[in-house]
């Protein structure tokens, strides 16, 4: 029964993750179809808003961050069983999105704004590209790991899950950390930038790269000389090219 309340809670965390983050696209491009977005939602003066924005953010990049630590994850594990581990996590975070969506005080003002239709449209579809990039590597590094649902079903069906391996599947070959390259994509390729999109853009930037620094640090713990030498040999965010050796 327990087996059965574990792989149900992961598929609903998993519903309400991807619910979410079809949301954050729409939120970050201020699409027109849904009532809150970065740039629309309660007004407030610009002290407050830029105090609540970066509060949100920084809400947002602590539970990001200390969550998925090893150390966090063995104390956590104490209390949260360890099939749905990962599900409470996706959910946490979901929740800490919603709270973002809610609370965020957009700021008026104009940065930049592209009103050539070709640019205009380069923009547009750099922004997909970038969400496109960010859904395609959670499947290159195991989706379904990565959001709670593998391991509630390897629980339900009696089976361990295998020791990690070291892998550099497609985008990987080209950069480390290609999900972060897509996000970067997406919450810079704007064709009007306002200022409460800039502070969100500058924000979820700075946490990205803190949090590569902590997640480089585990994947060395766990993968040893294999991660040190792929990191010495692939770019981060974008691809290292070298001039070939005469």
């Amino acid at each position: 029964m327990a087996r059965a309340f574990f792989m149900g809670f992961a598929l609903v965390a998993y519903a309400i993750f991807f619910a979410t983050f079809l949301y954050l696209i729409a939120f970050v491009g201020d699409l027109p179809w849904v009532p809150l977005t970065v740039d629309r939602g309660p007004e407030a003066s610009v002290g407050v808003a830029v105090a609540v924005d970066l509060a949100l953010i920084a809400i947002f990049g602590m539970q990001h961050s200390v969550m998925a630590r090893q150390g966090f994850k063995r104390a956590w594990t104490r209390i949260v069983p360890q099939p749905v581990e990962r599900s409470v996590y996706v959910l946490t975070a979901s929740a800490v999105l919603l709270l973002l969506f809610v609370g965020w005080r957009p700021i008026a003002g104009t940065v930049w704004e592209v009103t050539n239709p070709l640019f205009a449209g380069v923009l547009w579809a750099l922004f997909a590209l970038g969400w496109l990039i960010v859904l395609t590597s959670t499947f290159l590094i195991n989706h379904f790991e990565l959001f709670g649902l593998q391991q509630a079903w390897f629980n339900l069906r009696g089976r361990a899950a295998a020791a990690p391996q070291f892998r550099q599947p497609f985008f990987y070959k080209l950069v480390r950390h290609p999900l972060y390259s897509g996000f970067f994509l997406a919450f810079w390729a704007a064709p009007q930038m306002s200022v409460g999109h800039l502070l969100l853009a500058v924000g979820m930037s700075v946490y990205m790269l803190i949090a590569i620094g902590y997640e480089e640090r585990d994947l060395i713990g766990l993968f040893g000389k294999d991660y040190e030498d792929y990191r010495a040999n692939v770019g981060k965010l974008t691809p290292r090219f070298r001039r070939s050796k005469a």
